[in-house]
């Protein structure tokens, strides 16, 4: 793994003041997603690291400001936020400016990366989707959720590894990414059964519950009454989910050459995500799932070998 200064050098980052915002937010992703920093750091170019981490941490802080209290407060948390990200993106905020930091690593990440404004605008056209959410009614309102706000969120930091335009794979990758998260959301709605339904709204629709004699009053008023119920409804959520990666596996070979190491381990990771959904079965209502620890480490070891391997064959 290069160091992270060298990181920032290899992205010609070197205003002091801009290093330290990407220091800040370097530190936010390594505490509230270790995983994910680590699969950046190990398998991707060391020039992306500062800004894929910046893109991170900036998704990290939208969810946070818009997902705790009523959707009234949601969308105003949304609305301010908004107006600050829109500015930041016209001209850098000042080292004064609340969230200046996150904020000045964000403009400088989209000023390096042009198609990268764009994505932001269209994550932040999608995000009263998700401030407003309260659970689906219908499979139909959980794949405009996707469409809405989780694609666009993905394609955050998957804009950053596209194929180039001219390449004529633009819209295979698009689709390959449409398949990943949804079977990603899919998997990460069944894991977080349990905290979900404490907040009051769970990420399976309510269509799905009835078809299995289940109600959301149920789930929250007798969790263990329902395991039995719940099992083949999660069997066929993680059917979906599992289809949904079988779709996205051919992503890698879309895009350059050291960027494959990274993808394979993005869907491998959501592979065990997977298996533990499948294993918990309705016992993720008490207890929820997570992908072991081991085997992941194993994934990202696994690729840090391929990536090494590119690296040597491009010299």
């Amino acid at each position: 793994m290069p160091r992270w200064s060298a990181a920032l050098n290899e992205a010609g980052i070197t205003d002091r003041t801009l290093r330290r915002a990407y220091d800040a937010q370097r530190e936010l992703v390594r505490k509230f997603a270790l995983h994910q920093y680590l699969a950046v750091r190990l398998l991707l170019p060391a020039r992306l690291h500062p800004s894929v981490v910046a893109m991170v941490a900036f998704m990290h802080e939208t969810d946070d400001r818009i997902d705790a209290g009523d959707p009234g407060a949601r969308r105003k948390a949304l609305s301010a936020w908004d107006l600050q990200v829109r500015a930041a993106l016209a001209t850098a905020p000042g080292p004064g400016t609340s969230d200046a930091a996150l904020l000045r690593t964000l403009s400088d990440t989209a000023r390096r990366h042009p198609q990268l404004a764009a994505h932001v605008r269209d994550f932040l056209d999608g995000a009263p989707t998700e401030a407003g959410w309260t659970g689906f009614d219908t499979e139909s309102e959980f794949q405009a959720y996707i469409d809405s706000y989780s694609l666009p969120a993905l394609m955050l930091t998957a804009s950053l590894i596209a194929p180039a335009p001219d390449s004529g794979a633009d819209e295979a990758f698009l689709r390959g990414c449409r398949a990943l998260i949804e079977a990603w959301q899919r998997s990460d709605f069944l894991a977080d059964l349990p905290e979900d339904a404490e907040q009051g709204r769970i990420g399976i629709a309510d269509e799905e519950l009835v078809r299995y004699g289940l109600t959301f009053a149920d789930l929250r008023s007798d969790p263990d009454k329902c395991v039995p119920a719940l099992e083949p409804l999660v069997s066929a959520q993680a059917d979906l989910a599992e289809a949904g990666l079988r779709a996205c596996r051919g992503l890698p070979d879309l895009v350059e050459a050291p960027y494959r190491p990274f993808l394979r381990a993005l869907i491998s990771v959501q592979e065990l995500q997977l298996q533990a959904v499948r294993r918990k079965g309705g016992a993720l209502l008490t207890d929820g799932a997570r992908p072991p620890i081991a085997a992941t480490l194993r994934v990202l070891a696994r690729q840090y070998l391929a990536a090494k391997a590119e690296q040597r064959r491009a010299r």
